[in-house]
């Protein structure tokens, strides 16, 4: 069983997101906790992919085709910590 993280900014963040996407955002995280980021194979609309540039160290996961989950994963402790939930905004992004 996998640990989901959300930073501080996420939490407020996603009450201001529309409530099919906060939905599809639950689901995403059951899916994760089952798994972690290999699990998300199994589900297609949860595209998933390494980010380039300063977030390289991050992943991001598509919800819908405007919004994403940018994440990190620790596969030692089994730990994934939500960056953003973000409109496909990655510059906008703080780490």
């Amino acid at each position: 069983m996998w640990k989901v993280l959300e930073t501080k900014d996420v939490r407020k963040n996603l009450k201001k997101i529309p409530v099919d996407i906060r939905r599809k955002y639950k689901a995403w995280i059951a899916a994760v906790q089952n798994g972690g980021s290999e699990n998300l194979v199994n589900f297609p609309g949860f595209k998933d992919k390494a980010l380039k540039g300063k977030l390289r160290e991050c992943r991001a996961s598509r919800l819908n085709f405007q919004y994403r989950v940018v994440y990190t994963e620790d596969k030692l402790v089994k730990e994934i910590i939500v960056v953003s939930v973000t409109a496909h905004k990655y510059e906008e992004i703080k780490r």
